[in-house]
């Protein structure tokens, strides 16, 4: 007896799928564009804010392909997404929202499909339990990038670290970040500017107040 499986409909949205899926942050060795590593498959590739799906197995057809199971991952729930970051090899992990473009197929968790656009990334807390403040460098990497991991400004103490709100610039404009400590404070290039003239005027005021100590002790 011949079995058929029923053929599912093409599907035609007006917009593009949403999707979730984790990832690992990194900053290329030159210090100007981010890119994200994937937890399985995808672990030997950096894809950008907007990429296509390639082989992880180096072959040499489009992704995904049948007969392979490469391709770009999501799942359907950013809680089930959040949830893998909980694995130990996950925990430097980040939570991306993605639009799925191009063609795709739908399972009942998520979607395996050939092109993405990440809309916004989620940062988990410092490993010490803490709210994360910015990146520092995880010590690993591919060639050509290096891996970053969240944390808190008492465990980075005497690192060189990458300003939360840099790494939102360099993702560019149409990607916001959010953190767990804050997670409905999102940080993007639009909010950069304010921050940073902020951060100048606190600066200039101290070295006012600075440089008038200084004019009383150089009076006699």
């Amino acid at each position: 007896m011949t079995l058929f499986r029923k053929r599912l409909p093409e599907e035609r949205p007006a917009v593009p799928p949403t999707g979730y899926k984790v990832a690992f942050p990194m900053l290329s060795g030159d210090g100007t564009r981010v890119g994200f590593r994937g937890v399985s498959l995808g672990g030997r590739l950096v894809y950008g804010t907007v990429d296509d799906a390639r082989c992880g197995y180096g072959r040499r057809h489009l992704s995904p392909a049948r007969g392979c199971d490469c391709g770009f991952y999501c799942l359907h729930s950013s809680a089930e997404a959040q949830a893998l970051t909980c694995a130990t090899d996950c925990q430097e992990a980040v939570v991306l929202t993605v639009s799925v473009l191009g063609a795709y197929t739908r399972y009942e968790r998520g979607m395996r499909y050939a092109r993405q656009r990440i809309r916004s990334v989620r940062v988990g807390g410092c490993g010490c339990g803490r709210p994360a403040e910015a990146f520092r460098y995880a010590g690993t990497g591919l060639p050509g990038w290096r891996a970053v991991a969240a944390t808190c400004r008492n465990c980075a103490a005497g690192l060189k670290l990458l300003p939360f709100p840099e790494f939102a610039r360099l993702a560019g404009p149409a990607v916001m970040l959010t953190t767990d400590a804050a997670p409905d404070r999102a940080v993007g290039p639009d909010l950069l500017l304010p921050q940073l003239a902020a951060e100048a005027a606190l600066l200039q005021a101290r070295l006012d107040l600075f440089q008038e100590r200084l004019n009383r002790l150089a009076d006699p």
